[in-house]
Formats: structure tokens, sequence, C-alpha cells
């Protein structure tokens, strides 16, 4: 493992154009010129739409909070613990809470493929694509057979190494006195320059 770990805490804080929430962006790639995937957690603390990303494809998961409602052409109500839901960015459906503020993670992919999925405690993770990350609810330990990584809760881990070895994460009794999910496993594998997705 090559890791890059990022402390969501340690991310600036950036307002929505609408106001109604915060977003702390932890990683894009490629980092210089126009993104091809990013990783973010927001903070929705009022009603409103989400901002129109035309051409990219919408990861969005429920971190903590009662949830939200999303007004897309079939309704979406997501929680905690929900698996994530994806959807067209181009959508920009209004979000209504369900019962006071939430922290959602998002994942966008422009001109890639990308994948959010929960963490099952314990469960290897065969990574496919051709980055890889986790992205922390609860704290708990990372490895992949050889190395153990101690991670603090609302961390993100990323590797852009193309070892593919599957990933195990246990999380510590965060998870079991919760009904969050403890983890999110994230990947994304870019368009090659002929458009082909390798």
């Amino acid at each position: 493992m090559t890791l890059q770990i990022i402390h969501t805490h340690e991310c600036a804080s950036q307002p929505w154009r609408n106001g109604g929430g915060q977003t702390r962006e932890m990683l894009v790639w490629p980092p210089k010129g126009d993104w091809q995937l990013r990783i973010s957690r927001a903070d929705i603390a009022a009603d409103g739409p989400f901002s129109a990303f035309p051409g990219v494809q919408r990861w969005f998961a429920v971190l903590q909070g009662a949830g939200v409602a999303l007004a897309l052409p079939v309704p979406q109500i997501l929680r905690a613990g929900d698996v994530p839901l994806e959807f067209d960015g181009a959508a920009a459906p209004d979000c209504s809470l369900l019962d006071g503020p939430t922290q959602d993670l998002n994942l966008m992919a422009r001109q890639g493929r990308g994948c959010m999925q929960i963490v099952i405690a314990g469960q290897p993770w065969q990574r496919t694509l051709a980055m890889h990350g986790l992205y922390t609810a609860c704290a708990g330990i990372l490895t992949d057979g050889t190395r153990e990584v101690q991670i603090s809760a609302h961390t993100l881990l990323w590797d852009e190494t193309p070892d593919t070895a599957p990933w195990t994460f246990t999380p510590d009794t965060c998870a079991e006195t919760t009904h969050i999910a403890p983890a999110y496993w994230l990947g994304f594998t870019p368009h090659t320059s002929d458009g082909a997705t390798p």
C-alpha cells in the first residue's frame, strides 16, 4: 500500500452557493486542471437544491443525521447506513432534510468509472478499479494481508498504485453501538486518452 491519508477536519470548509450547507473537498484527481474524480464530505443544514454537474456520475451516502429526501425522477429517501445512491449529476435534485442537519459523503466521477460501497466489517474487498480508497466513519484497522494501518474516524485513505491485494477494514466498537455504516470503499478508473476505460 502507498497511501495518501487525508483527515477531513484538515480540509477547508467551503460554503455552498445556495447557502444550504458546507463542503470539505478531500480529494480531486488529477490535482491540476479539470478534475475527473472528486471526493468530498458535505454538511447539509437546510433544504435546497443540489448543484448541477452535467457529465458527472454521483454517489451519495448519509453519514450522520436522520437523512434526506431527494426529488429525483424516482424520489429517494436516504438515511445513515443505507446503501450509497448513484445518480446523474446533471439532475441537481431538491434535497429535503428529514429531521435536522446531516453529514454526507460524495463521490463524483467524470470521464471514468467510479464506485462507492459500504464496508462489511472484517470482509475482504477485492479491488478491481485503478485507484482505491476508504472513508472511515469509525476508527479501525485497515489491512492488505501484509500491513496493518490504524485509522481514526473521518479519514480518507487513497491508493493510486496498481496493487490489487484485497483490503479488509475492522472497525472499533463505534459500529456496534450506532446504526451508521462503519466505513465506505471508494474506487475510480479514469478513461484512457482514446476514450476507453481500462
